[in-house]
């Protein structure tokens, strides 16, 4: 009989692995399962977008379906969510245990379930609901006054600048817990410089005030916990961070999760501790910025490894982290970027328009599942 290689999350390193090891492993040995919630991929890179407007035909393209994802047809999707992991005692078998029911045995699990985001970026699991949550999201865009978004994030100031783009003369405000824009791993400058731009749309940022709740619906005003108010507020939209979807993976033992929710690996990403169980993408305790660009290098070092494994060999090829890169549009003809580079370089907003602010990198994702555009 043959084994099963499984994968469980079909995002931007799920999908990128399952395609790689489509044309690796032998399909008279091995078969390769991508276990996912929904029957599509979401190009989350484009969900700010997405959810303001149906310009470009952005969500039929950000949806993306899995049809041609793996080479010559070597792989097969399960759509099904994953409730624990199981490895039972040496020769017993280990098991992926489904929602479904099923169980589903595997040599070699490779744990790519990515984080969940709230409020826009919730998004449902089906087409059909899926498409309701993007027309209500547009409208309570549309009717709102004051628009007021809860994260300075990246996902907050990319939201902030296509509210800008569609809506010329309504009110947005961003509130920020830190003291400025995105985070730490940034320099001061580029903050600043990202802060600036974000101004000159006439975006509105409030720093250091944190909120005790999101309200689900459209209210009228907000006070933060220092009881600064937003009287006209009427729209409040959470754009913090997300949270990891790994609280299943507990069941292999108290020693696999951080204090963050993130999967202890080793360099080879290999779950510490568990030979056989890989981890790839957002959910790994990898020092770096959680971000798509860098899912080909993990999985360029994982898919030697996993063949290493399956042939009893061991597993050298080693990550050494990748570089910081962040592009920020601020809609889709303005932006900021930053690259990590000697004394650090910022690049503004035709270099964003061109790379990025155009399309999000939505056909290039495309092309790499395997679709025309």
């Amino acid at each position: 009989m043959k084994s099963n290689v499984v994968i469980v999350g079909g995002g931007h390193a799920g999908a990128h692995l399952a395609r790689s090891l489509s044309g690796t492993l032998d399909p008279s040995r091995y078969n390769l399962i991508l276990v996912n919630e929904r029957p599509f991929a979401i190009h989350l890179l484009a969900g700010a977008r997405m959810t303001v407007t149906t310009e470009g035909n952005i969500d039929s393209l950000a949806l993306i379906p899995y049809d041609k994802l793996f080479i010559n047809g070597n792989g097969r999707l399960v759509v099904d969510r994953v409730t624990a992991i199981e490895e039972t005692a040496p020769g017993q078998g280990r098991v992926l245990v489904l929602q479904s029911g099923e169980r589903l045995p595997y040599a070699v699990v490779v744990l790519a379930c990515g984080f969940s985001w709230s409020g826009p970026l919730d998004f449902p699991y089906s087409h059909e609901d899926m498409r309701a949550h993007l027309a209500n999201w547009r409208k309570r865009y549309a009717r709102a006054q004051h628009v007021v978004l809860i994260g300075g994030g990246a996902v907050g100031i990319e939201t902030a600048g296509e509210l800008r783009d569609m809506y010329p003369d309504k009110k947005i405000t961003i509130v920020q817990a830190d003291t400025m824009l995105l985070n730490a791993t940034y320099p001061e400058k580029y903050r600043r410089e990202v802060e600036r731009r974000v101004r000159a749309r006439n975006i509105d940022c409030v720093f250091s005030e944190l909120t005790d709740y999101v309200p689900e619906y459209a209210g009228i005003g907000l006070t933060t916990r220092s009881g600064m108010a937003l009287p006209t507020a009427d729209l409040i939209v959470p754009t913090f961070g997300p949270r990891p979807n790994t609280a299943w993976i507990a069941s292999l033992g108290a020693d696999v999760l951080d204090e963050r929710g993130l999967v202890r690996i080793e360099p080879t990403f290999e779950v510490v501790g568990h030979p056989g169980v890989f981890a790839i993408g957002d959910i790994t305790d990898c020092n770096e910025q959680k971000q798509a660009q860098k899912y080909p290098a993990h999985v360029a070092v994982a898919v030697p490894n996993i063949m290493s494994y399956l042939e009893g060999r061991p597993l050298t090829k080693t990550y050494k982290g990748s570089m910081e890169i962040i592009l920020i549009p601020i809609g889709k003809n303005r932006g900021v970027a930053y690259y990590d580079l000697l004394w650090g370089v910022i690049v503004g907003d035709w270099f964003v328009r061109w790379l990025k602010g155009k399309d999000l990198f939505v056909k290039k994702t495309r092309r790499a599942r395997g679709l025309a555009s």
